[in-house]
């Protein structure tokens, strides 16, 4: 068969395309996919591996436009929007703004929590049936805090989670230091989160793409897009450092770079680039048994055998290349409020990634109108680890033209207009 022409051509090889292709590949189709640099060299690299339906709450929510402006003029805050006159930026911002209201936070809550729970299912079942080495570990996480204000503030939703099936322990201090010793005292709670996991997320992907291999699927890395051509209401070829590729599908998984290639085929996709940082150590001698999130720094810590990663923040400023030092240290002082040993003995890594945000922060699933061939599967913001599996399975879904096993109208992709 010739490589340049499958079945189902999925363009991105991050967590998500592979996730597609992987399905797409279980359900019979021929896959090819295009990565324009290497396999998992995105998003899907540096962030903290951690499986959360916890964390099906938007990031758009009552009292984030307040909290926002207060951190405007701080260059080490967790949110972080530089000041920009870009109007893509603007545009965005508004539509984020419109949704920080409690009837949207309640609806884009209930929305992801279902496919969170079952995709932390078929992330499991996939480890273990195909024996994936990524460090998989079901231990449940923890959200801690050192502000009572912020304890209390944040057990506000813990009935709709639990009305949609997301278990969560309330930890008053002293439980919070007995389930995690690692915690110095001055903690006013936890919020222990047992249906969560982790796994090392570089592994993940690389494993995600010996299970694409060897089931026949074509992977091109270094592969970048110049140009996609539409005919006739589908999408014709995709042209690339690496030849022209045809697909009689074609899966749009390209993450925080979507809104430009989306522009060649007449797509507007609301997504901003939320760029993210993370620095990976050898593991120190002692550390957080349980992956955890800090709270008021918004910081999250992932131990694995192999290592150890402070990461997280959240920063608008385009598709900046620099390595902001005042956002690494921020991670550093923010795991040093809350633990004995916040570092471990050596970096082995200092990184920042661009995470596809959407005003809603709900993915974009979903067919095209008015383009037939063409489905998106991008947008997953801060949660595409989390999401992948289940992404896969829709998409392998929506193509084969079946029933998806979830609701997709929360996720069409022309709801934005």
């Amino acid at each position: 068969m010739d490589r340049k022409r499958a079945d189902a051509l999925i363009l991105g090889g991050g967590v998500i395309g592979l996730a597609c292709a992987h399905y797409l590949l279980a359900a019979g189709r021929s896959v090819t996919v295009l990565e324009q640099g290497r396999v998992g060299g995105g998003s899907s690299h540096g962030n903290c591996g951690t499986l959360t339906p916890s964390h099906a709450s938007p990031l758009a929510q009552p009292g984030m436009i307040g909290t926002a402006l207060r951190w405007l003029l701080r260059p080490d805050a967790p949110l972080r929007i530089k000041p920009s006159l870009d109007p893509a930026l603007l545009r965005w911002l508004l539509g984020f703004a419109a949704r920080c209201n409690p009837r949207d936070f309640e609806r884009a809550t209930a929305a992801k929590a279902p496919l969170l729970l079952r995709s932390r299912e078929l992330i499991e079942e996939l480890v273990r049936r195909h024996g994936l080495d990524c460090e998989f570990e079901a231990l449940g996480t923890m959200n801690v805090f050192r502000d009572e204000r912020n304890f209390e503030h944040a057990r506000a939703p813990l009935r709709l989670l639990a009305d949609l099936g997301v278990r969560v322990e309330v930890l008053d201090a002293q439980a919070a230091l007995a389930r995690e010793p690692a915690l110095r005292p001055g903690v006013a709670g936890a919020l222990f989160n047992p249906g969560d996991a982790q796994l090392r997320p570089d592994r993940y992907v690389a494993e995600l793409a010996r299970l694409v291999r060897a089931a026949g699927g074509t992977i091109v890395e270094g592969a970048r897009i110049d140009g996609i051509v539409r005919e006739g209401g589908r999408v014709a070829k995709v042209a690339t450092t690496q030849g022209e590729f045809e697909g009689g599908e074609v899966v749009f998984a390209l993450g925080a770079w979507s809104p430009a290639f989306a522009r060649q085929l007449g797509l507007r996709i609301p997504i901003q680039p939320g760029k993210g940082y993370s620095i990976t150590y050898t593991r120190p001698a002692s550390c957080p048994r349980i992956p955890m999130t800090l709270k008021e720094p918004s910081v999250c810590v992932t131990a694995w055998n192999s290592g150890y990663r402070l990461g997280s923040t959240m920063e608008f400023a385009g598709y900046d290349t620099r390595l902001n030092r005042t956002r690494l240290d921020a991670l550093r002082r923010g795991a040093a409020q809350f633990l004995h040993q916040p570092e471990g003995p050596a970096v082995v890594e200092e990184w920042y990634g661009w995470r596809p945000m959407t005003p809603d922060d709900l993915p974009l699933l979903g067919r095209v109108p008015g383009c037939a061939n063409l489905t998106l599967a991008t947008g997953h913001g801060m949660l595409g680890v989390s999401l992948s599996a289940v992404t896969g399975l829709l998409v392998s879904e929506v193509i084969a033209g079946t029933p998806p096993s979830f609701d997709l109208a929360p996720f069409d992709p022309a709801r934005f207009g």
